[in-house]
């Protein structure tokens, strides 16, 4: 077989890659993928009930880049939706990110903004230097809001305490001195109306593309000429683990139908002392999908399983760094996506890396 391009990996980063050389360059590209479907993680389905559920845990759409979110709308209608959590703290509900609204509940207030603003600094820990994960929640909210909100969800999320993880992982939950208490608040935010793998499959539909799935990629990939591989897998298997396995978080999904149209008060609630699993998604809340049933999701965070999220320590960087040297040296491999680049992508950062990948390959 004869392809210019080789996309290893459906997912997001992939199709993206995949549409735009097939549409802009008309040029034939092959899509291999190890999984019996389309999508990544971004996949949802519906299940034996008729209910629509998102495979892999929740994904909500979200970003300030215009030209993403223009790029994607081109594949798909968007539902309007703000996406709003809850964290059982205590016996309450109280709302995430911590917002006034969140302190107020919390400790039975009736706090305005501005006092909310002196409450958290007189709350925060003086922390010389900021190394880890724990020292950025106490310098910003204190100890008891870090007992009670952080430190236990983060251990069952990542197996570890806090103080051993990079400071990314609890920086990435926003705090407010307002009362929006909206989960996100970038400015284009939705679902897809009919689904991601609709979406996905729109992404697809160039009669360029052809998509081996199923298929491990080292198993056919002697079998084929081609002039440039864009990988999107993981990269210590790429290197057959030269420099070792990468640690990778992953996540057990239990999916439970309730005959009940309603199972809960927000999408998403978070158990950060509670129970084994870290939160409960109902997914009839996200695709705003009419149903006299409903189907949750209850997520265990797991140690193996498919990589979900890279382990967010010094070593683990370090680790990464030895195969990042090897990547350099390749002339006809570009890598791209979460699991190449062994970091953390939210949906909207890894389109605008593949379109950016697109544009430089034009180039060459």
């Amino acid at each position: 077989m004869d392809f210019k391009y080789i996309i290893v990996g459906a997912g997001l980063a992939g199709l993206t890659m995949a549409e735009r050389i097939a549409n802009e360059l008309n040029e034939k590209v092959l899509v291999i993928e190890k999984r019996g479907h389309i999508g990544g993680n971004i996949y949802d389905s519906y299940n034996e009930d008729g209910i629509l559920i998102h495979n892999y845990g929740p994904h909500i759409f979200h970003t300030n880049d215009r030209g993403v979110y223009e790029y994607l709308s081109n594949f798909t209608k968007w539902n309007d939706f703000w996406h709003r959590v809850l964290t059982y703290v205590d016996g309450n509900l109280i709302p995430m990110p911590i917002t006034v609204e969140t302190i107020n509940k919390l400790y039975n207030l009736n706090l305005n903004c501005s006092q909310v603003e002196e409450f958290l600094n007189n709350q925060a820990v003086a922390i010389e230097e900021i190394k880890t994960s724990k020292d950025v929640a106490l310098s910003k909210v204190g100890k008891d809001i870090y007992e009670k909100i952080f430190e236990t969800y983060t251990k069952k999320q990542w197996g570890i305490d806090p103080s051993e993880l990079d400071t990314s992982v609890i920086s990435r939950i926003p705090i407010r001195l307002n009362r929006d208490t909206r989960y996100f608040n970038d400015k284009y935010q939705g679902m897809p109306t009919h689904g991601y793998t609709k979406m996905c499959e729109k992404m697809a539909a160039n009669k360029n593309i052809k998509i081996l799935l199923n298929t491990d990629y080292k198993e056919v990939i002697g079998q084929i000429n081609y002039d440039v591989l864009i990988y999107t897998g993981a990269t210590d298997e790429f290197y057959d683990y030269k420099h070792g396995k990468l640690s990778y978080r992953s996540i057990n999904f239990v999916f439970e139908t309730k005959d009940v149209e309603e199972y809960q008060q927000a999408p998403v609630v978070n158990y950060p002392n509670d129970y084994d699993y870290t939160r409960i998604t109902e997914y009839k809340k996200l695709t705003e999908q009419k149903h006299n049933k409903t189907t949750i999701g209850k997520e265990f965070p797991c140690a193996e399983g498919e990589p979900y999220y890279p382990f967010p320590t010094k070593e683990c960087k370090a680790q990464f760094a030895l195969y990042e040297e090897e990547m350099k040296r390749e002339s006809k491999v570009i890598f791209i996506g979460r699991l190449a680049e062994y970091r953390y992508y939210n949906m909207d950062a890894v389109v605008r890396r593949a379109l950016d990948a697109f544009e430089n390959l034009k180039s060459i």
